[in-house]
C-alpha cells in the first residue's frame, strides 16, 4: 500500500461525519434527554419485547401476534397479517421545542415510516394525535393533525359526510408533501426539529422538508409513536429538548 493511500484512508477517517450516537449533540440540538441504540436480546420470539420502556399496539391491534423484533442490534417493525391498524411503538417523553433524530431503511416501495408526535392529555383530538413527519421511498409528508384530520369536531364531520367546503380547503392547508427519492434497502439518517409552529426533517444531512402550521406549537409532546404499516427498521433513536 503506497504511502499517499494510506494518507487517503487516514483523512477519510478523521473527516466529521454526522452521528446520531454522538457523546455530546450540538448545542443547537438542545439536551439530549432519551437515547437507545437496541443493542438488547428478547428472552422469547413469541410477544413483543422492544424493553427500554417501549410499549407496542400489538395486542390490541394484532391478537398479541409479535410485530415488533429486535434484530443484530437494531428494531424491525412489521404489520401482521392479521392486524387490524398500523403497527404502533411508542415512547413517552416531553418537549416543547426540541428534534428527533434516528436512523431507518426501508426495504420495499411501499414502505413507510410515520413520526406521530402525541399528547394523550389534548382532549380536543382523538387518540393525542398532534402532528406527523412521514418517510417513504417518495419523500417525506408533514402534516399537522392538531387542528386537522385528527380534531374531534373535523372528525365527526368527516364520519358524517358533512365537511364544509371551507373546512376541505383547511384540511389541505394543513400537510405537505415534499417529494424526493429515498433509496430503498439502506440506511438513512433523519432528524425533525420542531421549533414554535415550523417542523423541518432533514434526511441524510440534506434539509428536505419545512412547514409551519399552528399544531406544531402545541406545549407539549409528550409522546412519539413509530407507525409503520407494512415494514421499517429503527436504529440510534436520540431525543433532544431545547425547551
Amino acid at each position: 500500500m503506497t504511502h499517499r493511500l494510506l494518507l487517503v484512508l487516514c483523512c477519510l477517517l478523521l473527516v466529521p461525519a454526522f452521528r446520531l450516537n454522538a457523546a455530546e449533540p450540538t448545542e443547537k440540538w438542545g439536551e439530549l434527554i432519551f437515547a437507545d441504540d437496541f443493542e438488547r436480546t428478547e428472552s422469547q420470539e413469541l410477544k413483543d419485547e422492544p424493553g427500554n420502556e417501549w410499549t407496542t399496539s400489538s395486542d390490541k391491534t394484532a391478537g398479541g401476534n409479535k410485530q415488533v423484533d429486535l434484530r443484530d442490534g437494531y428494531l424491525f417493525i412489521y404489520t401482521h397479517e392479521t392486524a387490524n391498524h398500523a403497527t404502533s411503538v411508542r415512547h413517552e417523553f416531553q418537549f416543547q421545542n426540541g428534534t428527533l433524530g434516528l436512523k431507518f431503511r426501508l426495504d420495499h416501495e411501499r414502505d413507510s415510516l410515520k413520526l406521530n408526535f402525541t399528547d394523550l392529555g389534548c382532549k380536543t383530538v382523538h387518540a393525542g394525535h398532534l402532528f406527523d413527519a412521514v418517510v417513504s421511498p417518495k419523500g417525506v409528508l408533514l402534516e399537522d393533525r392538531k387542528t386537522g384530520v385528527m380534531d374531534l369536531k373535523i372528525r365527526a364531520a368527516r364520519a358524517e359526510g358533512k365537511l364544509t367546503k371551507a373546512q376541505q380547503q383547511m384540511l389541505a392547508s394543513r400537510k405537505k408533501f415534499f417529494p424526493m427519492p429515498i433509496e430503498t434497502g439502506v440506511w438513512h439518517e433523519l432528524l425533525v426539529h420542531v421549533d414554535r409552529d415550523v417542523l423541518q426533517a432533514t434526511v441524510d444531512g440534506q434539509p428536505m422538508a419545512e412547514f409551519s402550521a399552528p399544531g406544531f406549537a402545541h406545549p407539549t409532546k409528550t409522546m412519539i409513536r413509530l407507525l409503520v404499516p407494512y415494514t421499517a427498521s429503527v436504529d440510534e433513536l436520540r431525543i433532544w429538548r431545547r425547551q
